[in-house]
């Protein structure tokens, strides 16, 4: 008997030896929740005994980024940037497919006309973007000379945008549509006429000291990217089939501008990782 308890207690032993709690923020909204479910595939491919668990709170990547760096978190995800670059490990696949670098923009109602009449960069640049102030895309879009306006609070930009502090918030292609349904109150609609295009990506970012759980996370994704089941993940999600009928990419005026901040190790050789919106 005594025997068999001890072989019981090893079992259970090993099992809590491999369990692995990965701790994140707390996940809100219809975008986090995908970018969640991507990391929840990935992890499920390279480690099935993985447990996640969200915090209480939802924040923003700088902050998100602070409870990594003091090992309070063990996952953020953000826009790729040379801070983050420098100073964490990330998972090199982008998780949205470069969604972050195609640009529609939410702007106000009554503005849609004055919209409808751009037709090159240099028409862009006479309205003012709006941004949070430490978002890897803002930096891009200042580097391109494009008039920006920046803000901590995300949820600023909205009744900014709507008082008239800037004239388009430029956001991913799977991003305004929920954002204005969700702002019913605010007079905004999504621009119906163009794309701004630019090289970004968002990852996964990990403590530099955790290898082993940025190779687990790579390996995952890599091995749910090959198996199709990424794919079946991003394309049935709701948000992304409502973007992709919504968004007519395909009519839209496209601008394209360089994103010379993005890392040298960026994989833009491996095709399978982006999206290819002219084959849609």
């Amino acid at each position: 008997m005594l025997r068999k308890l001890g072989i019981v207690l090893l079992i259970l032993c090993s099992f809590n030896a491999v369990a692995e709690n990965l701790r994140v923020k707390k996940v809100d909204g219809q975008n986090d929740q995908l970018i969640f479910s991507v990391l929840e595939l990935a992890m499920s491919k390279a480690d099935n005994n993985a447990i996640f668990v969200q915090g209480n709170e939802a924040f923003n990547s700088v902050r998100a980024s602070a409870e990594v760096e003091a090992k309070n978190l063990d996952v953020f995800w953000s826009g790729a940037s040379p801070n983050y670059d420098a100073n964490f490990l990330a998972v090199r696949i982008p998780v949205l497919k470069g969604l972050l670098g195609h640009r529609i923009f939410i702007i106000r109602a009554e503005d849609e006309n004055k919209f409808a009449q751009i037709n090159s960069f240099s028409d862009l640049t006479k309205f003012d973007a709006g941004q949070g102030t430490f978002w890897g895309d803002t930096k891009i879009l200042k580097n391109a000379q494009i008039p920006t306006v920046t803000t901590i609070k995300y949820g600023n930009l909205f009744p900014m945008l709507e008082g008239g502090r800037f004239d388009y918030f430029p956001r991913a292609v799977h991003e305004p549509w929920v954002e204005v349904k969700s702002r019913p109150e605010l007079n905004l609609v999504v621009e119906k006429n163009t794309m701004l295009i630019y090289p970004f990506a968002m990852y996964f970012y990990v403590h530099k000291d955790n290898q082993q759980l940025h190779d687990k996370i790579y390996k995952g994704f890599e091995m749910a990217i090959n198996d199709g089941s990424f794919d079946e993940l991003f394309f049935n999600n709701p948000m992304i089939k409502d973007v992709l009928s919504l968004a007519n990419l395909s009519q839209r005026k496209v601008i394209r501008v360089d994103n010379p901040f993005m890392h040298p190790d960026t994989p833009n050789d491996r095709k399978e990782f982006w999206l290819d919106v002219e084959n849609l």
